[in-house]
């Protein structure tokens, strides 16, 4: 048999045995140590101390499980920006997305809290969109005027800044002291999640890859080129703003739940690819997700034990982790363009 049919077998038991070690993990480790015997009889419906339950049920185990997800979402949101953009480097973070779904949340929330007006899941993810949307309209304007990719990432990290200083600055001169908690938020942290935006965030994102994954063939044809894909019958243009609004509304669900989460994007869909040894779409889609769940998942328990009690925000940790990975794939490929 081929060495690359127990490969692809081989490396999705890594990826899961990583999600489900971690996940049980990040239950069990923090302040204060549940013992393993204990999360497992607490996770299956069994009894234990009311100290250790109500830690498990209600604090760590919906933080764990939306880790995972939001994780798997940020992942598969960079793949596809890579695709559209045939660029290893893209990602909802770089490309200024993340910060302008965090503008519009940031606004929204202000406003509410102003008013004092309910904010459901629904509508954070709304108004994430929105923002991640416009940035992305911002992106492809510059696409049709600057031609160099390396200058049209310049141009998403400058709308990047231009959202974030917008919110920082929206957040320090707040005066209501709910409003002055975004900070934390705005920072990007996985803190304070319910297992009612775990919910939401479970039919968001688990659909949308749903839709990504049954997408898989056309993606396969574009990344061999725009002609050979428009030779296959697919319609290049709504392919490509199906592309953009998929990713979009993964970027928007992570932003509107968890702040914004730098490098993960760009970061797994690397590692999975190498790991796997292929780039086809059919492996890919379902193995990002599953990397960026292991990835944030090992990010967030590093966030919150590292240097117990304080905790660091997610960002923090996943650019100390993500972005050696970048620099490593900008210097390959261009050891590799020196080398055509």
């Amino acid at each position: 048999m081929n060495t690359k049919n127990y490969r692809f077998p081989i490396a999705y038991g890594i990826l899961i045995f990583l999600v489900l070690i971690l996940l049980a993990c990040n239950i069990s480790i923090g302040s204060i140590l549940v013992p393993f015997q204990d999360v497992l009889h607490i996770v299956t419906g069994g009894s234990a101390e009311p100290v250790y339950q109500d830690i498990v049920l209600q604090i760590r185990f919906p933080r764990a499980v939306a880790a995972m997800i939001l994780g798997g979402a940020l992942a598969l949101s960079g793949y596809l920006l890579q695709t559209f953009f045939h660029n290893p480097i893209a990602g909802p973070f770089v490309l200024g997305i993340s910060s302008g779904a965090k503008l519009t949340v940031a606004l929204l929330m202000v406003f509410c809290l102003a008013h004092t007006l309910p904010i459901s899941s629904f509508l954070m993810i709304a108004a994430a969109f929105a923002g991640a949307m416009l940035s992305m309209g911002f992106i492809l304007i510059l696409s049709t005027v600057l031609h160099q990719m390396s200058m049209l990432i310049v141009g998403g990290v400058m709308i990047g800044y231009i959202c974030t200083a917008i919110t920082e600055f929206l957040v320090t001169f707040a005066d209501d002291s709910n409003i002055v908690n975004l900070h934390n938020w705005s920072q990007g942290s996985f803190s304070g999640i319910n297992w009612e935006n775990v919910g939401v965030m479970s039919i968001v994102v688990l659909s949308t890859s749903v839709v990504i994954f049954c997408m898989a063939k056309p993606i396969s044809a574009y990344l061999l080129g725009e002609s050979y894909a428009r030779n296959m019958g697919i319609p290049i243009k709504a392919f490509r703003v199906m592309l953009v609004v998929l990713s979009s509304i993964l970027s928007a669900c992570v932003t509107a739940f968890a702040g914004p989460v730098s490098f993960v994007g760009i970061a797994v869909p690397h590692l999975v690819k190498n790991l796997f040894g292929s780039a086809k779409p059919i492996l890919m889609i379902p193995a990002c997700f599953l990397g960026g769940g292991a990835f944030c998942l090992f990010c967030d328990l590093i966030a919150r034990t590292a240097f117990a009690p304080t905790e660091l925000s997610i960002s923090t940790v996943t650019a100390i982790l993500g972005a050696p990975i970048v620099i490593y794939v900008m210097i390959r490929r261009r050891k590799g363009a020196d080398g055509q």
